[in-house]
């Protein structure tokens, strides 16, 4: 996901979106500790969208706490 398009998300979709990623990143870390991880580079692509997640959400709630 772009951050263009998580710029569009509402708040609620903030925190369904970050808890799907870190269930996502969970699972991936377990198959690495197996040894059987198809996809390496996926992990460091969710904790990155994670970080933008969370970035973009404190974004929007300084700018309405701004506002408000």
């Amino acid at each position: 996901m772009k951050p263009s398009e998580m710029r569009e998300l509402g708040a609620d979709k903030f925190a369904s979106e970050i808890e799907s990623r870190k269930k996502e990143l969970m699972e991936l870390r377990f198959q690495a500790a197996m040894g059987n991880l198809a996809q390496p580079h996926r992990v460091t692509q969710l904790r990155r969208e994670v970080a933008q997640l969370n970035t973009i959400r404190h974004e929007q709630a300084s700018k309405q706490g701004e506002q408000a």
